[in-house]
């Protein structure tokens, strides 16, 4: 027998905030229509003034509690994908933890920007499979509101606030890919590209700074390197694209998802898309959109799914997984 990750329960939040495109056009230079040719968003959400990431965290991560019907005292490990946390310490999962009424158990942060949430699932995937934990809390949630240049048109339409999680737990599978769970991770990271994507400011800085991303050369990796992870995950599982349901990419712009999914040689009926509405929520964009996913009707039990995100540093990596 193999011990397999399966996710047994998904959930969501938004905030309540819901920024249209056309409320940028009163301070920058840009349209509604200039903003969905180039990204595919059309609306964004941001979380109100003294919401944190904890906070859309922990509201995610009771939805994906419920959905699963179990308790947060069930639960032996959590782990919050972010690159926004409420504090520079303790970690946002413990305050998340505290919040959800978790006394035992551990919890920490994952940091791989967009990527966080396929490093965390990978993680959360390990600890299961080596038997460290049974149940586990996935979270990704986001405030990247609070770290746009208002004046920087390139980058501030582009990005919005959310969380999305998932409870995984540990099940007996035969150890082929008919098995329900993950089947396969790919990870990667490359230090040299830091330039093309970061935040000019950091603890050691004394400064919170903000997001600075040089969009072409973002697009021209994230196509090849998003392709690339996905068919090793894939190879890696013993699947064929012919076999996929469903792709959920990350949600960062309507051009990235379409060039990926064409060098993968799937269609995009085969997709689930969620940037319209949500714009790019980074660690929240995968669990998010899995979410929506199966609450539109789209994620079936059993299903075969593909999902890979790429962020700063450069940081990618993809999941295969049996829904």
């Amino acid at each position: 027998m193999t011990i397999r990750a399966v996710v047994t329960g998904v959930g969501h939040y938004l905030p309540d905030r819901v920024v249209e495109n056309a409320e940028f056009e009163a301070t920058l230079e840009t349209s509604d229509d200039w903003i969905r040719s180039r990204s595919g968003i059309e609306r964004r959400h941001f979380a109100a003034e003294g919401q944190t990431t904890s906070d859309l965290a922990t509201r995610a991560a009771t939805a994906a509690l419920q959905d699963a019907g179990v308790a947060a005292d069930t639960v032996d490990a959590l782990i919050v994908a972010t690159s926004t946390a409420d504090l520079t310490f303790p970690s946002a999962a413990t305050m998340v933890q505290a919040e959800l009424g978790m006394t035992t158990g551990f919890a920490f942060d994952v940091q791989a920007v967009c990527a966080g949430f396929i490093y965390a699932l990978a993680n959360a995937n390990a600890l299961i499979v080596s038997g460290q934990a049974k149940r586990i809390l996935v979270i990704g949630a986001e405030t990247f509101s609070r770290i746009m240049d208002w004046t920087d048109r390139g980058t501030c339409v582009l990005f919005g606030d959310g969380a999305g999680a998932l409870v995984l737990e540990a099940a007996d599978g035969e150890g082929t890919k008919d098995d329900r769970g993950i089947l396969s991770t790919d990870l990667h990271s490359d230090g040299r590209f830091r330039d093309i994507l970061y935040v000019d400011g950091g603890v050691s800085k004394q400064n919170t700074g903000f997001l600075r991303m040089q969009g072409k050369e973002v697009f021209r990796h994230a196509v090849e390197k998003l392709a690339s992870t996905a068919t090793t995950a894939m190879e890696k599982a013993g699947v064929t694209s012919d076999e996929i349901d469903w792709v959920v990419p990350h949600q960062a712009n309507i051009r990235i998802i379409n060039g990926t999914a064409k060098k993968l040689g799937l269609p995009m009926d085969r997709v689930v898309v969620t940037v319209q509405d949500h714009g790019n929520t980074s660690a929240a964009s995968i669990p998010l959109a899995l979410s929506v996913g199966k609450a539109r009707g789209q994620i079936k039990r059993g299903d075969l799914v593909v999902t890979e995100a790429i962020g700063g540093g450069l940081a990618w990596g993809s999941v295969v997984l049996r829904w």
